[in-house]
């Protein structure tokens, strides 16, 4: 049976990357970088009839030990580990080190195993849609990160950059790669951890904890959508060697997502924007004003998802049913 290493195991999209992947009958290798992990990401995963066929390894996106190892026994490798925040780190290398050597240590360690034949790599819309102001992203953007587009774009942007010039200059690896980019992600939690930031910004919005909200647009794209691209990506060789865009074809205003909470029973979710001025007149002294003043600022743009439509005959789930889904995946967490 075909074994399947996914990075960062304990996440929001691989718990559901590793779901999709029993389903399919893959054997799967997650890694964890706190081995005491284990038991939450296995009880998040209790419905699946092949749980027993899911192992462990520790990894380390900064350390170089394990990685080879990991490898070895493994047909193909999901890279979905790399940090994640909304907020403005105190250094913006907090986040660029770890997604760049994480990704480069995910790549050397495929070209040093006899058996992989295909990496996918979880990027991000924030490689492609920022520091421009293009209204419909395509799969050959790049975000343009001299100008000021926030740590998490940037290190999503440095990594995803690094790993292509990998591809296109190492002539001796034996492996495609896929990329998939999600724009913000969203839909039910696997597990109890509700502290990934599209989990906290939902959790925070139907509880009453913002006022008010940013006058922002992002794409959006549900999870489950997301964890079928990255196993279906795995045999579909129409997608080696190329940058799949996930995620809505327009641009969704953070009201937007309010006003559907709001529908469906969810009243304290805000109904006032900040304004855009104080956003911008806070910005330099503030850090998670910087990077809220970095979003509204880019304004609404859309993505061209035709060539993912072609390839794998997507069907994205409704934005509200994703919302629905999620709201109602909180109230079964144990608090």
């Amino acid at each position: 049976m075909e074994k399947v290493l996914v990075t960062g195991a304990s996440g929001f999209i691989a718990t559901h990357c590793i779901h999709e992947l029993l389903k399919a009958g893959f054997v799967v290798k997650g890694s964890l970088r706190n081995m005491r992990r284990e038991d939450e990401v296995r009880k998040s995963l209790k419905n699946d009839s092949d749980n027993q066929k899911l192992e462990f390894c520790k990894l380390d996106l900064l350390n170089d030990e394990g990685w080879n190892e990991a490898a070895f026994d493994c047909d193909y490798l999901i890279h979905v580990a790399s940090p994640f925040t909304i907020e403005e780190p105190k250094k913006e290398s907090l986040l660029i080190n770890p997604a760049l050597d994480g990704t480069l240590r995910a790549l050397n360690a495929s070209k040093n195993s006899p058996r992989i034949k295909k990496v996918v790599l979880t990027s991000s819309m924030a490689a492609i849609a920022y520091g421009h102001d293009k209204q419909i992203c395509s799969p050959e953007d790049w975000t343009d990160t001299t100008k000021n587009v926030g740590a998490y774009v940037k290190s999503k942007t440095i990594a995803e950059k690094a790993a292509w010039d990998f591809i296109h200059s190492d002539n001796k690896h034996q492996f495609s790669m896929t990329t998939i980019h999600p724009g913000m992600v969203f839909g039910p939690l696997l597990s109890d951890d509700i502290d990934g930031a599209s989990a906290v910004l939902i959790s925070k919005m139907i509880n009453g904890n913002f006022p008010a909200l940013p006058d922002a647009y992002f794409t959006v794209v549900d999870v489950r959508d997301i964890a079928k691209l990255h196993v279906d990506s795995i045999r579909n060789n129409k997608s080696d060697n190329k940058r799949i865009i996930a995620t809505s074809p327009e641009g969704i205003n953070i009201m937007d997502i309010s006003n559907i909470l709001r529908k469906n029973g969810y009243k304290k979710a805000p109904q006032n924007f900040i304004p855009t001025k104080m956003i911008n007149s806070l910005a330099p002294f503030n850090k998670e004003m910087k990077s809220m003043a970095a979003m509204v600022n880019r304004g609404s743009y859309g993505a061209d998802i035709k060539e993912t439509i072609s390839i794998f005959n997507w069907k994205p789930i409704s934005l509200e049913k994703t919302l629905i889904d999620m709201c109602d995946s909180f109230k079964k967490i144990k608090k």
